[in-house]
């Protein structure tokens, strides 16, 4: 951890060429965005950087001082070959749309052409007020972005598609919303900030010459296989239901709650992104909500599929006039798409779900037996990542007392999963390890993650931020000596709201 109480001194000059440029967003037409610098902070101070992405993009770490990166991940010092600007983007946001939303306190400092010779953006978050900040102030607090680090790098080790963290730089000033907290920037990379909130800001603005390059940049950075379809824009569609359709499915098998699912919230690359008010469930309760501003349960666990699904439907209003020159024909065929979602979300999420259980063959009764478990755990307020990651010991006999509910109904349904596992001939130590690859003994409990948040604010003290993330660098191992962190909170731990820090 890159963490001293020392103010950072001033960078040193000239800076060394740390990345490799090659900024395409910023090539389009200049309505798509605004150019603008960051603003510069006061005492920028290194508190996180993760070094393992950092080699993935091809940062130099060796000629990367920490005065250097404080400056650079701070936004007082422009990298060579950045073009910063903040990107220009509208939403539905708990279902009312808003016109004109775009980076309020982000910019995108450019795009890194990494080790991996993949494209990647770097993003800043909290950088400054920008023409998109609607009166806010363009920074962020520490706590949420210290959650956003740490959760985000949580998904990554459970192989779900995130965006990334790559530094977290305190600004040494203040920020003010309900108290007064301190102030931070976070650098954030993704294969994109693309959303579908960006084809809404041209889409609502009648502009489909903007809406054809957007999407053609999209084709051309994301699904560059498409290009030749018969029609790319409907492939588009395609390709991005199903990538919604593979997150949201992965979400809802290790109990992640998104919190704000609006449409400037999901990304065209398939990427979870923009870590607000979000959590896992301890005990299974699909109505669960946490977001301190999802008054009606909008965004609930159990709902999220259904609100991918609308949100996706927004997309295709976008594309309408890019499927069909003729507007019924357009519509018909966006709706056909669209239309296909719930069962390619239900071939993922059942797939997953067997894996989970320990099936490696499909049968019709499949998914009963895996309704009738949730609908137990939800009555017996079963731990969602413990009951199935006990269910690996019980495949091997190796007993899951005390976590399992000791009920009729639930032996019952013991014995229907267990003679359904006796239809295939694997070897329940086979079975026990594939299944242990899928369901996580540790995920970032909303306790615990509340625990490190306080502890840094508050004292200072950064070692239970740095000990949870070795902890969740390794979800599906049994790391034994952090037994601990693997358990549910007490009750006077439950946390029941989350804030977006905004």
């Amino acid at each position: 951890m890159e963490n001293n109480t020392e103010t950072c001194p001033v960078a040193p000059q000239p800076v060394p060429a740390l990345l490799r440029f090659d900024n395409s967003y910023a090539r389009l037409p200049d309505r798509f965005y605004a150019r603008l610098h960051p603003t510069p902070v006061q005492h920028p101070r290194l508190i996180k950087l993760n070094r393992s992405l950092a080699e993935t993009l091809g940062l130099d770490l060796a000629r990367l001082d920490d005065a250097t990166a404080a400056a650079i991940f701070s936004g007082n010092l422009l990298p060579p070959g950045a073009e910063p600007i903040a990107m220009a983007y509208a939403g539905h946001q708990f279902g009312h749309l808003v016109p004109q939303l775009g980076d309020g306190r982000a910019i995108l400092l450019g795009e890194v052409i990494g080790a991996d010779h993949k494209r990647w953006d770097l993003h800043l978050k909290g950088s400054g007020q920008t023409p998109f900040s609607r009166r806010g102030d363009g920074r962020a607090a520490l706590g949420p972005v210290m959650r956003e680090y740490l959760i985000s790098d949580a998904m990554h080790a459970l192989g779900i598609p995130t965006t990334r963290s790559l530094a977290i730089v305190a600004s040494g000033e203040p920020v003010y919303r309900e108290t007064v907290l301190p102030g931070a920037i976070l650098t954030r990379v993704a294969a994109s900030h693309i959303r579908i909130g960006t084809f809404q800001y041209f889409a609502l603005h009648d502009d489909t010459e903007g809406l054809k390059t957007l999407a053609d940049y999209a084709i051309d950075r994301h699904y560059p296989e498409i290009k030749a379809a018969l029609n790319p824009y409907s492939a588009l569609l395609e390709r991005v239901l199903e990538a919604q359709a593979v997150l949201v499915a992965r979400w809802m098998q290790v109990g992640f709650i998104h919190g704000v699912m609006n449409t400037d919230n999901m990304t065209i690359s398939g990427e979870t992104i923009d870590y607000g008010p979000c959590a896992f469930i301890d005990s299974y309760d699909p109505d669960k909500v946490f977001s301190s501003i999802d008054t009606y349960g909008r965004y609930a666990f159990g709902n999220q599929p259904h609100i991918a699904q609308w949100n996706l439907a927004r997309l295709a209003e976008c594309l309408l006039p890019l499927l069909d020159d003729e507007q019924e024909r357009a519509l018909a065929k966006a709706q056909d798409i669209i239309g296909r979602y719930p069962d390619r979300y239900a071939w993922h999420w059942l797939d997953g779900m067997r894996r989970k259980l320990g099936l490696f063959t499909a049968q019709d009764q499949d998914q009963a037996l895996i309704n009738a478990l949730l609908a137990l755990m939800h009555r017996h307020q079963a731990d969602y990542t413990n009951t199935f990651r006990a269910l690996c010991d019980k495949v091997e006999k190796l007993g899951a007392q005390g976590i399992l509910p000791d009920t009729p109904d639930f032996v019952t349904w013991l014995a229907q999963w267990q003679a359904r596992l006796a239809q295939e001939a694997i070897s329940p130590a086979q079975r026990a390890q594939v299944m242990r690859q899928v369901n996580p003994a540790y995920i970032p409990r909303n306790h615990r993650v509340e625990q490190a948040l306080q502890a840094a604010i508050e004292q200072q003290d950064f070692s239970r931020f740095e000990e949870l993330l070795e902890v969740l660098s390794r979800p599906y191992d049994e790391q034994l000596q952090w037994r601990e962190y693997r358990l549910p909170p007490k009750p006077e731990e439950c946390v029941q709201r989350t804030f977006c820090g905004t």
